[in-house]
């Protein structure tokens, strides 16, 4: 059977630690309006945008490997099933490759027939490939 959820693998210049960090730091690439910490397990953060906002916790954390943050509430303002993301998980996989990190980006329970499909998966592909690879390689992401 195929896996249907929203993937995506990136290539940073950076060490697994450096790019594990980065991403811990969510107000940088994602959300400029985040409360909360991301850095270790049981950590819980929110990320705002107006009216939709999403909670998260981290559900389990392999220091410098791999990243899980559970959805444990949400307001997709935009859509119907304001509650879509609920109980789903965004994973991030880290493995070093030769002269760099990758970085794999998966979205448990986002997958093509769910309403927010399309317009998360655009979301999803900004974030990560235009504003994280920026914030890990350079410094400055595009936080919204």
């Amino acid at each position: 059977m195929k896996n249907n959820n929203f993937h995506r693998t990136l290539t940073v210049k950076s060490s697994p630690a450096q790019a594990m960090k980065k991403i811990s730091e969510v107000n940088g690439w994602w959300a400029k309006n985040f409360k909360g910490k991301a850095k270790k397990k049981s950590d819980s953060f929110t990320v705002q945008f107006g009216q939709t906002f999403v909670d998260f916790q981290v559900s389990e954390l392999v220091p410098n490997k791999k990243v899980v943050w559970k959805v444990t509430d949400c307001n997709l303002q935009w859509i119907n099933n304001k509650k879509e993301w609920n109980d789903t998980e965004v994973v991030f996989e880290i493995s070093e490759k030769e002269n760099s990190t990758q970085i794999d980006f998966t979205h448990i329970g986002l997958v093509p027939g769910v309403e927010c499909y399309n317009d998360c998966e655009a979301g999803w592909h900004g974030h990560l490939t235009n504003s994280l690879v920026k914030f890990i390689n350079e410094g400055k992401g595009m936080p919204e």
